[in-house]
């Protein structure tokens, strides 16, 4: 909205000009966000609470989750709003980026939505089955790539090519082709959502990660498309040139503003929790704009902290599939150390610190290559 007012009136009120820069609208967008969202959430929680719409504790989970019974929860829903009427007013509307990364969102909200109101309802964990997320999360995700990748909205040279991190785009660069790049692109969104899921699970502890793998992201896509003249940052990094995804940059910002003002209220002892309709919808978002920026492979580096849930429940289900043993105390990982006897917030932070060196990791590839 601001940027097309720049476009429009900018002659007549030169001030607007300063809307045209992505850098600016960046700040604009994280400012509102966290605004919106900071002086919404006492009202919100407030709301939940006359709703009764509480935290289910799954009944095999530490002992010391039991407390949290009752503890307001879906605050995904407020973040999620700040974050959409953020991205609306800051962003280039005309960008199919913003708006397929806004779509999935919206999508895999709506699933997380109902996913917790099953739970709340039903006064169990078990919400929407494993094979309903999976066929909505996959069969969205293929339908906006197929548009985007096979030239429906008219992008017929879109990349569908593979870039190492810490190798240059001359010396490894492959070309899968559009289909296997679908597959591929929607196998990380929806893995993606799936591991920020399973790290929603102590307080606080994914929120911060969400912030810093979003940063990190914002900086990628603003590299990856920014362009001075005829000076291309990208080229110059020896990094994969995406014109026009430096917009998901505001997008980025918007999230980590919308998630700072959500962490005010979640951190130790929590207020409100962010529930599925969060977690699920703002892993997806990071999952497509790891792919749109062209770092696929990159953001295993940026959400290290979430492979690495996402991977303890995966090798603790199979291990006790096969040989009926566990290889951690609990699953997803988080709870291992809880079991081991961490306190809560020893085993929040130092995850946060674990983030943290994945990004300064990933972003150090810009110069190693």
């Amino acid at each position: 909205m601001f940027l097309w007012l720049s476009n429009n009136f900018r002659g007549e009120f030169s001030l607007l000009n300063v809307f045209r820069y992505v850098t600016f609208r960046s700040i604009g967008a994280a400012a509102t966000a966290l605004l919106i969202a900071i002086v919404l959430f006492p009202r919100f929680i407030r709301l939940l609470q006359d709703k009764q719409l509480g935290q289910v504790v799954r009944e095999d989970g530490p002992e010391a989750h039991f407390s949290k019974r009752g503890t307001p929860t879906m605050g995904g829903v407020l973040v999620l709003l700040a974050l959409g009427l953020s991205t609306l007013l800051w962003s280039d509307l005309s960008s199919p980026f913003v708006w397929l990364t806004m779509a999935i969102t919206a999508v895999y909200g709506a699933v997380g939505f109902i996913d917790d109101w099953l739970k709340i309802r039903d006064r169990n964990s078990k919400g929407v089955t494993e094979r309903q997320k999976m066929l909505t999360q996959f069969g969205s995700a293929i339908l906006v790539f197929s548009a985007f990748y096979l030239g429906w909205l008219g992008n017929e040279h879109a990349d569908t090519r593979l870039y190492l991190p810490f190798a240059s785009t001359a010396h490894f660069a492959v070309d899968i082709g559009p289909w296997a790049y679908i597959a591929f692109a929607s196998f990380v969104v929806v893995a993606t959502s799936t591991t920020v899921n399973f790290t929603d699970g102590l307080d606080g502890l994914v929120t911060v990660p969400l912030i810093i793998s979003a940063g990190t992201f914002a900086a990628l896509c603003y590299l990856t498309g920014a362009k001075f003249g005829t000076f291309e940052v990208a080229k110059y990094l020896l990094i994969p040139t995406v014109p026009g995804v430096q917009e998901l940059a505001v997008f980025c910002a918007a999230l980590m503003g919308a998630s700072l003002a959500f962490l005010w209220y979640n951190t130790f002892p929590a207020m409100v929790f962010m529930g599925d309709v969060g977690a699920l919808a703002l892993g997806g978002a990071l999952g497509m704009v790891s792919v749109f920026s062209k770092n696929e492979l990159l953001g295993v580096i940026v959400n290290g902290l979430f492979v690495a849930e996402g991977a303890s429940v995966v090798l603790q289900r199979y291990w006790y599939r096969r040989f009926k043993k566990r290889i951690f105390k609990m699953a997803p990982i988080h709870h291992h150390f809880e079991k081991a006897g961490w306190p809560e917030p020893r085993v929040t932070v130092r995850f946060w610190i674990v983030s943290i060196m994945l990004s300064l990791l990933a972003l150090a590839s810009l110069k190693l290559r």
